[in-house]
């Protein structure tokens, strides 16, 4: 995606984050981002085609959510922190979430909107379920769930919370007391001696 591309996805987001998708046009992407609506109409030749280039880089973002060095210091906290960083408990992170529910819920009529999704959903439960294996295998995992569904039950759970967290925000410290705890309860607190 070139540079002008990326800034006009940038705006495309910002906007469905403040109004949904339904007020994604040309013309208010142009606006949002201080070009001319024909510059927006030769970058992309479609609203469509805007609208997958805005999703692209919305997933391009959250991509950067997994930490370089994961299960550290435990996998626990790890994946606490993991599901933190997917809830809209500050402006930045409520507008990711409310851009992610826009496409998930326009998905079931879009089959590239679906593909995109599910390939980048594919490809964290990849990365999850080669983390609980090797922590499997090194003793930190215990859960009696297997490793795609440990991963799916997290991803459904981070993914259903973040949603509630929109139309009722909850304390911080509560949020992160429940993850702390359904993580816990999921993957099991400790390996029985």
């Amino acid at each position: 995606m070139s540079a002008r591309s990326e800034e006009f996805a940038d705006a495309a987001l910002r906007i469905v984050a403040r109004h949904g998708l339904h007020e994604l046009s040309f013309r208010t992407v142009a606006r949002e981002a201080g070009w001319s609506l024909g510059a927006v109409q030769k970058a992309f030749a479609s609203k469509e085609e805007l609208l997958h280039a805005a999703l692209e880089r919305a997933q391009s973002i959250v991509a950067g959510t997994f930490s370089a060095e994961p299960a550290k210091p435990t996998l626990q906290r790890w994946l606490v922190e993991l599901v933190l960083a997917t809830l809209p408990i500050d402006e930045e992170r409520r507008a990711a979430v409310i851009v992610g529910v826009a496409f998930s819920d326009r998905a079931p009529f879009d089959e590239k909107i679906a593909a995109t999704i599910r390939s980048a959903d594919e490809a964290i439960r990849s990365q999850l379920v080669r983390l609980f294996a090797w922590r499997r295998a090194e003793g930190e995992l215990c859960a009696q769930l297997d490793d795609d569904t440990l991963a799916r039950t997290i991803l459904a759970f981070s993914s259903g919370l973040a949603g509630q967290l929109l139309y009722d925000p909850r304390p911080f410290n509560a949020v992160e007391a429940m993850v702390t705890e359904v993580i816990a309860s999921t993957v099991g607190r400790l390996c029985e001696e």
